[in-house]
């Protein structure tokens, strides 16, 4: 079960302990971690902290989502100017 209230999107790079991630569904909320689980762990208490951020700032906190998703994939990597 995956016990997040939003959805995750994990971003592999060429380090093989430093990934990305990212929640499409909380605006702003970004982060890095050393394993895939590692993002996991940070994003579980850190989307708690980023909503409450909001809720401070009086900003829109988005609804939770009942069934959340965990993508892992490549870092997208951005052409040459």
């Amino acid at each position: 079960m995956i016990d997040l209230p939003y959805s995750l999107i994990i971003e592999a790079t060429d380090e093989p302990d430093f990934f990305g991630f990212y929640s499409p569904e909380l605006e702003g909320f970004t982060g890095i971690g050393h394993s895939i689980e590692d993002c996991i762990y940070q994003a579980k208490w850190g989307m708690k902290e980023h909503a409450e951020l909001l809720a401070e700032q009086g900003l829109t906190i988005p609804q939770s989502n009942p069934n959340p998703t965990i993508v892992v994939h490549n870092q997208t990597r951005l052409a040459a100017a």
